[in-house]
């Protein structure tokens, strides 16, 4: 395989995968290539929804060609997308790999995409024209992850002191957070658990596993916001 460049057999590969809504990770396990190298060459093509194989292929070639013809520059430095002056590259390793685990966990992929770069983000803020130029898609999508991405309790709003524009913000505590909305919601579920059981009757087979799930889940939820509170405070959202 020649060195890092991608053929245009690999590019054909990965638009059949995005068609078949295949993973990065998946695709890149497919054609032998990392889940970073799969991520940047969607993103620098139009995002999963506009890749097409061929103009990827056309645009690389493009790449390669300008590469060498310009001199090389000098080390990473300060830019819109790096804050900390980090080489972009790495933020996309980054951003790349935490993507693909949130997407394992269940996570969209699109919410997952979001969350990731606010994550990876030293600010733990973007406003959403940020967010489009930096992951290439449509406002429309950014929307509709930062609403899903709410109801999680996992970022929230606030308005940008330097301009009219909403930012989307990740907490440093975004885990216990995200917990402790959870326990609220699988406490509600204990309890329609609960008034079910007792009004189909608690010596009937399906009151009965009612009543027991009702209990099931109250003790596990106790047993983790008690945990949570505990390590809340063992690792506060801003350390010394």
């Amino acid at each position: 395989m020649p060195g890092d460049r991608l053929t245009l057999h690999d590019r054909q590969q990965i638009a059949a995968g995005l068609r078949g809504e295949l993973t990065y990770a998946a695709i890149g396990r497919r054609i032998g290539r990392p889940t970073s190298t799969i991520t940047r060459e969607v993103m620098r093509n139009g995002g999963p929804l506009a890749y097409h194989a061929e103009a990827a292929h056309r645009a690389g070639a493009r790449h390669t060609r300008q590469r060498k013809t310009t001199p090389p520059s000098p080390s990473p430095s300060l830019g819109r997308n790096d804050p900390g002056g980090r080489d972009p590259r790495l933020v996309d390793d980054v951003d790349a790999q935490s993507m693909e685990l949130m997407v394992q966990a269940g996570l969209p992929q699109m919410m997952a995409r979001v969350l990731a770069a606010l994550f990876t983000t030293d600010s733990g803020s973007l406003t959403s024209a940020e967010l489009v130029r930096r992951l290439h898609v449509s406002p429309a999508s950014i929307s509709k992850a930062v609403g899903y991405l709410e109801t999680q309790a996992l970022i929230r709003r606030e308005r940008d002191p330097h301009s009219r524009a909403e930012r989307y913000v990740i907490d440093d505590d975004v885990a216990f957070q995200s917990i402790m909305a959870g326990a609220r919601a699988q406490t509600r579920i204990a309890e329609a658990c609960r008034i079910a059981a007792r009004k189909l009757g608690p010596s009937t087979p399906a009151g009965a596993r009612l009543e027991n799930t009702s209990e099931f889940l109250l003790h596990v939820i106790d047993d983790l916001v008690r945990s949570a509170q505990y390590w809340h405070e063992v690792y506060p959202a801003h350390p010394v």
